[in-house]
């Protein structure tokens, strides 16, 4: 198969293309078969049985397209989904292999194009629908990433959709302008649809922690934000909660639940950990506006009790949620505040059920179950 062009001379923003929110309808989601047994350690074919829960609530109202290390692989994973009661008629097994199955971060972001009337000259994409090629390199901690980073152009050439080259002009030690891969995560992003988009300094402003994009300022991340993603407003949160393997991506974080609405975790207990750096986020966001100079409505989602697999802190977060066509997919704990956060986001979404997904084994991977979907929209 040839492979993919990247578009590098025009920029999606540029073409009238932008990140949809979450909550818009949904061709497809996309899914990584588990299979790296390092990501949870004793536990993985337990992790096969949560995919088969998450695969059977998404099915209910769209695609899910599952990356495969193999033909066989994907007759072992099918084995598992059909036990597990999945409408097979919408699994689509892509053969692709991969590191991880962290496809939040990995897999193929989109962007759309929603006015057809739009100016563009004759030699551009005509697809309503592109990828962005954000370029994943595991987080800038990992040193196996290579066929991960290559998951958007799997999709691309599957889906028949534009592909465009995320790039930044990095200034060298001689003063010089130096083209690079620019490198963020799906998970490091949250938008409304309208264009404002949240992330964590964290995460993208951290000087040695992390650094994926070394040199790159706050103005230039605003900037490629803007170009790639196609919104107008970038507001800055400061940090995650202890555990994060991400080191502070938005999705654990705060979530817009629709346009002018976030939902932000407190932490409640002032002995813990996570209650000062998580304060330091309930104080910027009253600050922060968004696209139309409107203040959003921020609503206070619970942090459950500490999760702990020997010595390591787990991440567990009920904004791990995901928006599928036919419900809201949320992170259980076994914990009282699980009824909480589920009564909260049930208030929230009244388009769409919502239902809990018990995560504690899958939280042991350092995340959840939006850190493993990504949307594919209609």
């Amino acid at each position: 198969m040839a492979p993919t062009k990247l578009i590098t001379d025009q920029s999606p923003a540029e073409l009238g293309y932008a990140m949809p929110a979450e909550w818009e309808k949904h061709a497809a989601t996309w899914l990584g078969w588990p299979h790296n047994e390092s990501d949870w350690p004793d536990k993985i074919d337990t992790i096969r049985w949560v995919y088969g829960e998450m695969v059977r609530k998404i099915t209910q109202g769209e695609m899910v397209r599952i990356l495969v290390n193999s033909k066989a692989e994907a007759k072992f994973a099918g084995s598992y989904l059909k036990r597990a009661n999945c409408d097979m008629k919408r699994v689509q097994f892509v053969v692709h292999p991969t590191n991880r199955g962290w496809t939040r971060d990995s897999g193929p972001i989109h962007v759309v194009r929603k006015h057809s009337t739009f100016n563009i000259q004759r030699s551009t994409p005509k697809s309503r629908a592109a990828i962005v090629h954000f370029h994943f390199n595991a987080w800038a901690k990992y040193k196996n990433w290579q066929l991960d980073t290559k998951v958007p152009e799997t999709a691309a050439k599957l889906l028949k959709r534009p592909l465009f080259d995320a790039q930044w002009q990095a200034k060298t030690r001689n003063s010089k302008l130096e083209t690079r891969n620019f490198i963020i995560e799906g998970g490091g992003i949250e938008v409304n649809g309208r264009g404002t988009l949240l992330t964590t300094e964290e995460c993208y402003q951290h000087p040695t922690v992390q650094v994926r994009n070394p040199g790159m300022t706050k103005a230039q991340y605003d900037e490629m934000f803007k170009k790639y993603l196609g919104v107008t407003n970038v507001l800055w949160l400061v940090a995650g909660p202890v555990g994060d393997d991400t080191h502070g991506h938005i999705d654990d974080i705060c979530r817009f639940a629709n346009h002018k609405t976030l939902v932000l975790i407190k932490e409640t207990n002032k002995r813990d950990m996570n209650y000062k750096p998580l304060a330091e986020n309930w104080e910027r966001v009253q600050d922060l506006r968004l696209e139309d100079g409107s203040k959003p409505e921020v609503v206070a989602l619970p942090m459950p009790a500490p999760l702990y697999y020997k010595d390591w802190r787990l991440p567990a977060s009920y904004a791990n949620f995901y928006i599928s066509n036919a419900c809201v997919i949320v992170p259980t704990f076994n914990d009282p505040n699980d009824c909480v956060a589920l009564g909260i986001l049930g208030e929230l979404f009244r388009d769409r059920p919502v239902v809990g997904i018990h995560a504690v084994d899958l939280v042991l991977g350092f995340g959840s179950l939006h850190c493993l979907t990504q949307q594919e929209p209609a």
